[in-house]
């Protein structure tokens, strides 16, 4: 101990793990130096938000001015100054929060650390974890100073080189509030430039609620719109603040404001943006690790929370704020917290009753959003089940009886279902004007029956799933397992049966294993031939899709069911040649190419150059005189 003019000096040896903890930080241990400041800003913000509790309470003075922080650089002595007039520290206090740690488990956060630093990558929000956020400004120092005084206690100045000890001493200071003030290493040189203290305050502390001045000019300039009640929300502020926070030259579609106060209190302000990228629509784990921002008590935690949302709603951008979480919460505790998954199952539920309203009170908007986000959304009918039937509820879809880009859902659909229909039916392609000229809607069409139109590659393979709706069947009309037989009018001219079965066996002897069988179609109006799956077979838009995504692009293809129109010319004109001569080269060449035709249609054709050279042949044999 040593005498000065303020008092005396005192010396406190840090404990043993707290001596490694420091050597660890001293040593550059973080890929982040930045981070520092973001601590530094959320002590002091603690800090003043509980000195405007005190004062609320009447358990404190008003104390002068605003309550503020200032941080004060000088770029050619390298000097940094952060100060508040927040709650301060007493003696007892700088010795609990400055000189041990505050919480338990600083082995296991060590040995976190140490993992890290093998693989050469440090998690920044570690920094703040068991209470050592201040630590961090160790990265950039060799020395610090902290000279506070709370209301009623006498000023300490605290001294420490992220050594073995640390000082306390006793100093004259009047103002209540906390100075922190060091000088910044060579290499932290950069932290005494405005322009990147500024881009750090904004980055991380730009709506704390408590205005930051740096060099006199205040430096958090937007302000924490989530926290104003929703009537007092202003369209263009809040546009302003979305383009600020998404990066995107758009105004956002909509926004949704939300106000929970309850088992988990929060805040949330969330957004729809005007379009989604592609490769979020259709990369997979595209929205892996998006999600809006998470902050706790108006300071940023982290800047994509995955955590906050299911994957298939990670489109949603905004910011989420709770005080229920620890401000120095690190991103394994977030991940694990029963305060964020409670936050998860309300946020999932508010955003999944906000599209329903939508949709019932703004329907153009909601188609605009539909549009662009339908593909997403229907990623989560295979995930969340817990939202199934809201999910199902919101799917649209076109249909035979939409015009192009208007929806019908499901329970449209029902609604409108004739008596005798018992199943929903559905086609998939890759495109409407595809669906409407396909042979299988021919029946659907003549009958009045709607069918919906899916288009949308995802929807191949989500669909299937919901197995029904409303105890209705959805069942693809490829498939050839629906009976159209008590629906037979007898109008048409066709093919005795006696004509058919002959030339059933030589369809199926010509074509051989190219398809499951041949059989004749009670579907088909106009149409000569179809083809259709089999009852536990994949849809041919399922087929095209997973080839589409192995990189050889190879891919199982179950053979098809070929059916034959025996009303349609083309068939009878067969049958008759049949009869004469069932070895007929025209027959048999006309079988194959009738095939191909159904292959050209279902986008399977793999060889057009023997189907152009045989429809050649065809042509001149029908156009010879002799």
């Amino acid at each position: 101990m040593s005498d000065t003019a303020q008092g005396t000096i005192r010396e406190f040896e840090y404990k043993a793990e707290m001596k490694q903890l420091l050597n660890l930080i001293v040593h550059s241990l973080y890929t982040h130096p930045e981070i520092f400041l973001r601590e530094l800003i959320s002590n002091a913000s603690d800090a003043l938000s509980k000195a405007r509790f005190s004062q609320l309470t009447g358990q404190a003075s008003e104390g002068d001015g605003e309550l503020k922080i200032s941080i004060t650089v000088d770029k050619e002595s390298r000097s940094f100054v952060i100060e508040d007039n927040g709650i301060g520290m007493s003696e007892e206090e700088l010795i609990a929060n400055l000189g041990t740690v505050a919480k338990s488990g600083t082995l296991g956060f060590m040995e976190a650390l140490r993992q890290q630093q093998k693989e050469k990558e440090i998690d920044a929000n570690l920094i703040g974890q068991f209470g050592v956020g201040f630590y961090s400004v160790f990265m950039v120092t060799d020395e610090v100073v902290v000279e506070t005084r709370s209301e009623g206690h006498d000023a300490c100045r605290w001294t420490s080189s992220g050594g073995g000890s640390y000082t306390i001493e006793k100093i004259d200071r009047k103002e209540r509030g906390t100075r922190i003030s060091f000088t910044l290493k060579e290499d932290a040189a950069e932290f005494a430039e405005e322009y990147r203290l500024e881009g750090i305050i904004r980055k991380y502390s730009n709506f704390v609620d408590f205005p930051v001045y740096l060099d006199g000019k205040k430096a958090n300039s937007v302000a924490a719109l989530w926290q104003k009640s929703k009537n007092e929300l202003k369209d263009d502020e809040v546009n302003e603040f979305y383009k600020f926070i998404s990066v995107d030259y758009q105004d956002p579609l909509d926004y949704l404001h939300v106000s929970v106060e309850g088992v988990v209190s929060f805040k949330a302000l969330l957004f729809i943006p005007q379009e989604a990228p592609m490769d979020m629509l259709y990369q997979q784990g595209a929205l892996e690790n998006h999600g809006p921002q998470l902050y706790v008590k108006k300071v940023l935690i982290q800047n994509e929370c995955k955590d906050l949302l299911p994957e298939y709603l990670r489109f949603i951008s905004g910011v989420v704020d709770t005080e229920d979480l620890s401000l120095n919460v690190s991103r394994e505790v977030v991940q694990s917290s029963p305060v964020m998954m409670k936050i998860r199952q309300i946020l999932t539920s508010k955003l999944l009753g906000w599209f329903e309203t939508m949709a019932g009170e703004q329907p153009e908007k909601f188609r605009r959003f539909y549009k662009a986000f339908g593909p997403i959304i229907k990623i989560g009918l295979n995930t969340d089940f817990t939202n199934r039937e809201k999910l199902i509820d919101l799917l649209r879809f076109e249909s035979t009886l939409t015009d192009e880009e208007n929806y019908v859902t499901l329970k449209d659909y029902v609604g409108r279902m004739g008596d005798e229909q018992k199943e929903i039916y559905y086609l998939s392609g890759e495109s409407r004007k595809e669906l409407l000229n396909h042979p299988n809607l021919e029946y659907f069409r003549k009958k009045g029956i709607e069918v919906l139109l899916l288009t949308d590659p995802v929807d191949v393979f989500v669909i299937p799933s919901i197995n029904e709706y409303d105890k209705k069947p959805l069942k693809s009309i490829e498939k050839a397992d629906i009976d159209f037989s008590k629906d037979e009018t007898g109008e048409k001219e066709s093919v005795s049966k006696e004509m058919v079965a002959p030339l059933l066996h030589v369809f199926r002897e010509t074509l051989g294993d190219k398809v499951e069988d041949v059989a004749e179609s009670h579907r088909l109006v106009s149409s000569p031939v179809t083809l259709v799956s089999g009852k536990d077979a994949m849809d041919s838009q399922v087929e095209r899709m997973m080839k589409m995504m192995n990189k050889d692009g190879s891919a199982p293809v179950s053979k098809k069911i070929l059916e034959i129109n025996p009303s349609h010319p083309i068939i009878r004109n067969l049958a008759s040649r049949c009869m004469v001569d069932d070895k007929d080269p025209i027959l048999r060449s006309s079988i194959v190419q009738l095939y191909e035709s159904a292959l050209f249609l279902e986008g399977g054709l793999e060889s057009p150059v023997d189907f152009v050279s045989r429809m050649n042949e065809l042509i001149e044999a029908a156009t010879r005189t002799t």
